[in-house]
């Protein structure tokens, strides 16, 4: 599979008018090609095994927060990256899940082509179903090379994108309280 990413790069670098011979080209269509495989390697994983089992009985019935977990993904329009941060919010009914699990879940889906906006649902649905919680709330805050290197390129634009389920959609003061912890 990587051999043949790689041709597509020397495609694509010839296309452009380069020479994939000179020095500083020679290896860079393979070196793209593991690149990309990297950065979408989300489409090789699926729920059950990035949470692993990793669910515990609680009687904790409180909000749980995951905060700042850094994204990393790429624009399904332009294949440029979009980079920026989620917060998830759940409430367990009995069970909560590993905390490294969440991240993982969100790097999951991020390393995917992706827009914010079906990333922010993907990540919500998941992390319901694996909880069965009484709600949950995802907030992606994301900055897009897309919009910044071409196109219209406002370099401190940042987009927000929100998914409330549950209670965090039927309770404003869940909402309400979820917010105001995400706040910097």
């Amino acid at each position: 599979m990587t051999e043949q990413i790689a041709d597509y790069y020397k495609n694509i670098i010839t296309s452009l008018g380069e020479d994939v011979t000179r020095d500083g080209l020679q290896d860079t269509p393979k070196r793209a090609a593991k690149a990309m495989q990297f950065l979408t390697r989300g489409y090789q994983q699926n729920l059950e095994e990035v949470v692993n089992g990793a669910i515990f009985e609680s009687d904790n019935d409180e909000m749980v927060i995951v905060k700042n977990i850094e994204l990393y993904s790429l624009c399904e329009h332009h294949l440029l990256p979009f980079i920026g941060k989620c917060h998830v919010a759940y409430i367990p009914t009995g069970k909560v899940i590993g905390l490294s699990k969440i991240a993982r879940i969100v790097d999951m889906f991020a390393r995917r082509l992706q827009i914010q906006e079906n990333l922010t649902k993907q990540i919500a649905d998941a992390v319901a179903e694996v909880t069965n919680a009484k709600g949950v709330g995802v907030i992606v805050e994301a900055k897009h090379m897309c919009m910044m290197m071409r196109g219209v390129e406002k370099q401190n634009s940042t987009m927000t994108s929100s998914v409330m389920n549950g209670l965090f959609r039927s309770s404003s003061a869940t909402r309400a309280e979820f917010l105001n912890l995400v706040r910097d």
